[in-house]
């Protein structure tokens, strides 16, 4: 405060006061600046969000609804191996026409069931030598197949992978899963590094000449490679879309997009079994499903399917960083300037877009998150099939192979369903939670009172068991992919995925055992499923969080604590802290 006696305070000159020991002179008058030389303010670096928002809502929904529509040709490549693999009735082929019942009971020896409760029947793999009921032999002059279900001529019946060679089946099944685990692990690692656009194209390429081959193949030996190169290849399409189709949306529109992603799956699978009716042959078969993807070949022209934002927002910070890099070195000698000095005794920013190896392994939030959804991913495919083949291994009455099917594709829908109604309502966390309590309580129930359940409690418990396991793996891969930055989400998805392909691995295995020691192997599973129940405790919340993009984002993503209330309405460009 001035007193009114005071001078009035002068406002300083723009312009510096001369010295005193030089002669004073008017300032100039300077014109006043006009609001163009005016330097605009300094703009925020863009982030992924914002990135997403650029594309427009139009085209944000087409390259959406591109990344969904090849799941539906995909189905024919990655489903279609229960149809492909299926082993139809079969007895050692006689001399003459069709026989009489009575006619094959008097050439081929009586065989008991192989599993408790079956009442046996006809041998499949022994005939009578010379008519004369005393000697069983091996077949002599191939099998006949009574074929009532799926392809009339798959590869079993085409290259009679039955009795001695039986074994070219499973071992086909584990070739198929490894590929898929192949894939998920190379693909998803290439496609951090190169783009998701590029390791689309490429995997699309793949797949369209491995399928060729496939459907070519003249022997076992070289179809089960070849089905193991294209397993690899349509793995890296699908986990190359899911991972673009979901860096392609805001927070709120994630679980839908990924919703018609399932759909189009389930859709797909309904195709395959309408197709395998009609065309009877699986090389038909697995054409038809390799024809469409050479149109989707077209995604590699320049503007149809373009980059991923996110992962080009990294790319130009790649790109200034090392530009700045090669000036700096290049002008190191040339200047001496303090604020050089300055800018390189600076440390060098925490989140680097260069993918840091060190820094990786020093990310201990980030692997215990894929070791959590990893372990729950293996445990959630791995006890599917116990669910699929419990009452044939109970009672002893194994369903029929439409009903196993439909069954399983349709518990896969109706498990979207449910995901779609609770997922952005309840969190990832408590639905992933609920499920996989789900899961291990009807493995329990069945494992326990197995004695004392009926026919359709067995039914109920072994669908809820299905339905809930489905729903833990769809649920596992949203989740991973929310919660890995985008600078090793291919990677981390594809880790998940193979953990999970690791699980399936046991299916194989126990049809070549013939199910033996199915009760332990279901225990096991039941025993890791409460493991697993109280390891998700240890995991994040990402409902309505955006997408981390660096190793520093993904590291905030941590465990909310139990005890404490935070708000749900997380701003969309809020830092990803669930703690603040």
């Amino acid at each position: 405060m001035t007193s009114p006696d005071s001078p009035p305070l002068i406002s300083p000159s723009p312009c510096p006061a001369p010295p005193p020991s030089l002669p004073s002179s008017p300032a100039p008058s300077s014109p006043a600046p006009s609001s163009s030389s005016i330097p605009a303010p300094p703009s925020l670096p863009p982030t992924g969000e914002v990135m997403v928002l650029a594309l427009g809502r139009k085209k944000q929904r087409v390259l959406i609804a591109l990344s969904i529509l090849p799941n539906l040709f995909l189905a024919f490549l990655l489903s279609s191996d229960p149809l492909i693999t299926l082993s139809p009735p079969h007895h050692c082929r006689l001399p003459g026409p069709s026989p009489s019942p009575e006619a094959l009971n008097a050439s081929l020896p009586w065989e008991k069931g192989a599993r408790p409760g079956e009442t046996g029947g006809p041998s499949q793999c022994k005939q009578y030598a010379n008519g004369s009921q005393s000697a069983a032999v091996d077949c002599e002059s191939g099998w006949d197949y009574n074929v009532t279900e799926g392809l009339k001529n798959n590869i079993v019946t085409e290259w009679d992978l039955v009795c001695g060679q039986y074994w070219l089946v499973p071992v086909e099944e584990v070739c198929f899963i490894l590929g898929v685990l192949t894939g998920c692990l190379s693909l998803g690692y290439t496609a951090d590094r190169l783009g998701r656009s590029k390791t689309l194209l490429i995997s699309l390429t793949l797949s369209v000449v491995f399928g060729v081959l496939v459907c070519v193949s003249p022997y076992p030996s070289i179809f089960i490679v070849m089905r193991f190169c294209l397993a690899a290849a349509s793995a890296g399409v699908y986990l190359t879309l899911y991972i673009a189709r979901l860096e392609l949306c805001e927070p709120s529109l994630r679980l839908v997009a990924t919703m018609l992603a399932g759909f189009m799956s389930v859709a797909g699978e309904l195709l395959l079994l309408a197709v395998a009716l009609g065309c009877q042959s699986w090389r038909g078969l697995l054409g038809a499903g390799v024809a469409p993807l050479t149109l989707f070949l077209s995604y590699g022209v320049p503007g149809v399917f373009p980059e991923s934002p996110r992962w080009l927002l990294l790319s130009e910070r790649s790109a200034d960083m090392n530009a700045f890099s090669e000036r700096r070195n290049s002008n190191r000698d040339l200047r001496d300037d303090e604020s050089f000095t300055e800018l390189d005794s600076e440390p060098a920013p925490s989140s680097r877009p260069h993918l840091s190896f060190p820094e990786l392994f020093h990310s201990k939030n980030i692997w215990k998150n894929i070791c959590v959804l990893g372990f729950t991913s293996f445990i959630s495919h791995g006890i599917s099939h116990c669910y699929s083949s419990f009452r044939g291994d109970v009672r002893g009455t194994a369903p029929s192979f439409y009903w196993t099917y439909l069954l399983s594709v349709s518990a896969g829908g109706g498990a979207w369903v449910l995901l779609w109604a609770t997922v952005d309502r309840c969190g990832r966390r408590g639905i992933l939670l609920l499920f996989m309590t789900t899961t291990g309580l009807a493995s329990l129930i069945l494992l326990g009172l197995m004695e004392y359940l009926s026919e359709t409690a067995i039914t109920v418990f072994s669908v809820l068991g299905l339905f809930s396991s489905q729903a833990t793996a769809s649920l596992c891969i949203l989740f991973t992919a929310e919660i890995m930055p985008t600078i090793i989400r291919g990677t981390g998805v594809g880790v998940v995925l193979a953990l999970g392909c690791v699980g399936r691995l046991s299916s194989p295995i126990m049809d070549l055992r013939n199910h033996y020691g199915y009760f332990l192997h279901h225990v096991i599973y039941s025993s890791l499923a409460l493991l697993a129940v109280l390891s998700i405790l240890l995991l994040p919340e990402s409902k309505r969080k955006p997408l981390p993009q660096t190793l520093g984002d993904g590291e905030q993503y941590r465990r909310p604590p139990l005890g404490r209330r935070r708000r749900d309405n997380v701003p969309l460009l809020a830092t990803p802290n669930p703690e603040t």
